[in-house]
């Protein structure tokens, strides 16, 4: 054969191309090495990450009753835009799936007697329903902080909106997103009002109203904001910022994993704002994108959390991939979910450790009022049944079977029967 070679003569050969300044292969000029030359590579080993429940986050009121409270504060929005703030239940009975109410209205609102107020309308004896006093001091707060919010408000919405492939984004999803944004029902609904000229209503592609935004001016993400902050951070191209990690107790992770994490801090951080049209999906610095904007995502709404299957409409118009959700599984020291009310929310540790890194939301404080009033109707309700079932019982007592005494006062029978049924509604 041609390259028949012995081993003496196939070790000379080696030594020939082996590049060093005796090689016959050898160049002066060396070729510099580029950052960018290191950037796409993919190290990643998918495993099984477990999930660890931890209960901190899964004791944070104003997030788990945020949806028992979403559907109450929509109703409230429908009473308070009538002319004597009351309605009759028949001007809301149907509108129940649009309210995002889980059962008959009537029954719904009857649960919050703390808010609604029922009674009896002046004609055909329907029942009519308005705010409590407590409730009305509330709403007229809540419609104050939006009047002098309003320019925080528009600035997270137009963030949102920036973060998009086209900038721009459908009607109908800023309408699902209002609620973890803090912004009102019917923000959209007086654009006079509420945005400015950089804002405007175009024509989307399946016959969708869209909102776009025009800006030339470049915006910072949270994370650039705080490792400027740090000193971490000069705001050039391809730098390195690395992403806050808060482990939950009892959280260990596989050694090649920790290495992962490790390399992955490494990369260059992308900006939710950037354009990210020629970015490989199949590299890992894309993954660090994908964090990057879920964490400015999440650092924009209310409580820095939402439900899992709402993000999941965002794919689309943020050029997110498909499997997403691995993100979060992925990264538990940044994002926790947690699987209270049936259902999966993503709640952004960051938020809920580190208090000077994401500002607080104008609205939330409002929101834990609400909150308040709320678990004070499951007061309200408890002694309605105590005094129920007090009535009732004392009803069946035989005052004909010598049950009172000489002087007319109960029997030590009643006051057992009293005394056991406290017993039972206090345990």
């Amino acid at each position: 054969m041609l390259f028949n070679l012995n081993k003496p003569a196939a070790k000379k050969i080696k030594k020939l191309i082996r590049p060093s300044e005796n090689s016959i292969f050898f160049f002066e000029y060396n070729i510099r090495s580029l950052p960018f030359l290191h950037v796409p590579r993919c190290s990643y080993v998918n495993v099984y990450m477990k999930w660890k429940k931890d209960s901190y986050y899964d004791s944070i009121e104003h997030i788990h009753q945020s949806i028992q409270l979403k559907p109450v504060v929509a109703l409230k929005n429908c009473i308070v835009k009538e002319p004597n703030s009351c309605i009759p239940i028949s001007a809301v009975s149907k509108r129940g799936l649009q309210l995002d109410v889980p059962m008959k209205v009537a029954r719904f609102m009857r649960l919050y007697p703390s808010i609604f107020e029922e009674y009896t309308g002046p004609q055909y004896n329907l029942p009519w329903f308005r705010l409590t006093p407590k409730a009305a001091d509330i709403d007229r707060e809540e419609k104050r902080v939006y009047e002098e919010c309003r320019e925080d408000l528009r600035s997270r919405l137009k963030r949102m909106i920036l973060m998009t492939r086209e900038n721009v984004l459908p009607l109908k999803i800023i309408q699902g997103m209002q609620w973890y944004l803090g912004l009102p029902d019917d923000f959209l609904q007086y654009p006079e009002q509420n945005l400015d000229e950089s804002f405007r209503f175009v024509d989307m592609e399946d016959g969708l109203k869209g909102l776009a935004v025009e800006s030339k001016e470049k915006v910072c993400s949270v994370m650039e904001k705080n490792a400027m902050q740090r000193g971490l951070y000069s705001g050039g191209p391809m730098e390195a910022i690395e992403f806050p990690f808060f482990p939950s107790k009892g959280l260990r992770m596989r050694t090649k994993i920790d290495d992962w994490l490790c390399e992955f801090q490494k990369l260059p951080y992308i900006s939710p704002y950037d354009d990210f049209s020629n970015l490989d999906p199949n590299i890992d610095i894309a993954e660090k994108r994908l964090v990057g904007v879920l964490h400015e995502i999440l650092s924009l709404f209310v409580d820095h959390s939402a439900e899992r299957k709402k993000l999941f409409c965002l794919k689309k118009y943020f050029g997110l991939p498909q499997k997403m959700h691995r993100a979060f599984e992925r990264h538990p020291h940044m994002f926790y979910l947690s699987f209270r009310n049936k259902t999966c929310t993503v709640i952004l540790k960051e938020a809920y450790n580190d208090i000077s890194a994401i500002e607080k939301h104008p609205i939330l404080r409002v929101r834990k009022k609400y909150i308040k009033l709320v678990k004070e109707s499951e007061v309200i309700l408890r002694n309605r049944r105590v005094n129920n079932r007090f009535s009732n019982r004392s009803a069946e007592v035989d005052l004909d079977s010598g049950d009172v005494d000489e002087g007319g006062c109960a029997t030590s029978r009643f006051f057992k029967t009293r005394s056991k049924l406290v017993y039972e509604m206090a345990n």
